[in-house]
């Protein structure tokens, strides 16, 4: 397992971190919107096969560290939302929903969770992304909200987002394959 996400197949996106556990405590910062809200998104979801998912973006409150908002992202500098359904959700171990539903190009996103001791394997796997510009704008996207749970999860304090980012996407950009 490496720290960089892997391209599974033609569209996708995968990633595996090994969290401190027990597996209901990842689970509550999957599923939970004020666990999620420190380091994803805050928002409603209904956790049954069909339920609605919001998730509203507020990625500058992830952690103390105050930085400006990239310019290409100053328009999800205030609320960005995502909305989905749950398409899976076999608490606690699989929850996978659809990622920008109404928007003509939806995705999916899938947590699978597997205890190991007192640790837990998280494996997020993003499929249906169109090209390779949003592929390696959502990997180094993942890459560092799953570096802020990382933190969250060891009581560590948050790293900052958008340089962490920053630095995620130029790596993923010379990583993910072309064509």
């Amino acid at each position: 397992m490496g720290e960089y996400g892997v391209v599974p197949e033609a569209g996708a996106v995968r990633f595996e971190r090994i969290l401190p556990g027990p597996i209901e405590r990842v689970w509550s910062y999957l599923t939970d919107s004020e666990r999620r809200g420190t380091w994803l998104a805050a928002g409603p979801m209904e956790l049954c096969v069909g339920g609605a998912v919001e998730l509203h973006f507020r990625q500058g409150e992830l952690s103390p560290h105050a930085q400006p908002t990239p310019e290409r992202y100053r328009t999800a500098d205030g609320d960005n939302c995502v909305s989905g359904r749950i398409t899976r959700c076999e608490p606690p171990t699989l929850l996978s929903y659809t990622w920008g539903e109404g928007t003509g190009d939806a995705s999916e996103v899938t947590f699978e969770l597997i205890p190991q001791g007192e640790e837990v394997r998280l494996v997020l796997t993003h499929r249906r992304l169109g090209d390779r510009a949003t592929m390696v704008n959502v990997a180094g996207s993942w890459h560092t909200h799953l570096a802020i749970l990382s933190d969250r999860l060891a009581d560590a304090e948050p790293r900052p987002f958008w340089s962490t980012h920053a630095r995620a996407e130029r790596e993923y950009a010379g990583r993910l394959p072309v064509g």
